[in-house]
């Protein structure tokens, strides 16, 4: 993983950590949403320290992309520990009838003090919190049933936060995706980049292409072989180097001297990845 990678926009990072500390005060509860296929690896570490007393509702989202028996296993992991996870997909609205529920569940007591005062009805305000690209405009436009926030499949299109009102009572701050400073585990560098949460420009696509080849063999070897018309005894002893060769020679993605085409087969391996061509598959 490239050094650029590891150290990925500290500034922006800390600027962001501030905006977030000087918002919640403005809100009743946090909602966090994760990538369904590394929901490890998309998950802020700092978020319970920066959100304090604020609860947290996580979506899991993207889940339409993601191995349904792996985002099963993670819910049943979050409910062991305590904590409030929804299986979403932002794009489709799977998922998000359950959130007006979870939300009045959580802030149940301040709802009963608003009442008590004679404040019925009163507008609940809510923080979403994520990664770049993780579908929190696909979240907001979705509650508002209108078009409110910027949707792009590309990280960083939403840089400032901003108050939308939506259709369940609930008022919405969203803030600029963030990534933390630093990872000290190079598997969560790879497993942001594959999903595409840090810009393609930042970093050697072809290595993370070849990156992807390795997880998939491991992981999913009946998809990576069905997709690209690969066996499974042909594959057994090749590394993600080899594995990602043999793809581009098959699909006849070559340069003019006859050598695979680094640029073209990872742009193509990355995106049938990220747009769940592949089949649905859980990093983690």
């Amino acid at each position: 993983m490239p050094s650029d990678v590891i150290q990925w926009f500290p500034g922006h990072m800390a600027k962001t950590k501030r905006l977030i500390s000087e918002s919640l005060p403005l809100v009743d509860v946090v909602i966090e949403l994760l990538d369904a296929r590394i929901p490890k690896s998309s998950k802020n570490p700092d978020l319970e320290e920066l959100a304090g007393t604020k609860p947290i509702i996580t979506l899991l989202n993207k889940s339409s992309l993601a191995d349904p028996s792996a985002s099963d296993r993670w819910k049943k992991k979050y409910a062991s520990e305590g904590r409030v996870l929804i299986i979403t997909d932002c794009v489709s609205g799977k998922g998000l009838g359950e959130l007006e529920e979870e939300v009045k569940k959580v802030l149940a007591e301040k709802i009963q003090r608003y009442n008590d005062k004679g404040m019925h009805g009163r507008t609940l305000k809510a923080m979403v919190l994520g990664i770049p690209n993780v579908g929190k405009s696909s979240l907001i436009n979705k509650l508002c049933g209108r078009k409110a926030a910027n949707v792009e499949n590309r990280p960083g299109v939403t840089l400032t936060k901003q108050w939308v009102k939506t259709s369940i009572g609930l008022d919405l701050l969203d803030m600029p995706g963030v990534l933390w400073p630093k990872f000290d585990d190079r598997t969560i560098g790879e497993n942001l980049a594959i999903t595409g949460a840090i810009k393609d420009t930042v970093l050697q696509k072809d290595e993370i292409a070849m990156v992807l080849c390795a997880r998939l063999k491991k992981r999913y070897p009946a998809l990576l072989c069905e997709r690209y018309g690969l066996d499974a005894e042909e594959i057994e002893d090749l590394d993600g180097y080899d594995i990602f060769e043999l793809i581009g020679r098959k699909r006849g993605i070559l340069s003019k001297g006859g050598e695979v085409n680094f640029d073209r087969c990872s742009t193509m391996l990355l995106d049938e990845f990220r747009k769940g061509v592949i089949g649905r598959v859980t990093l983690e």
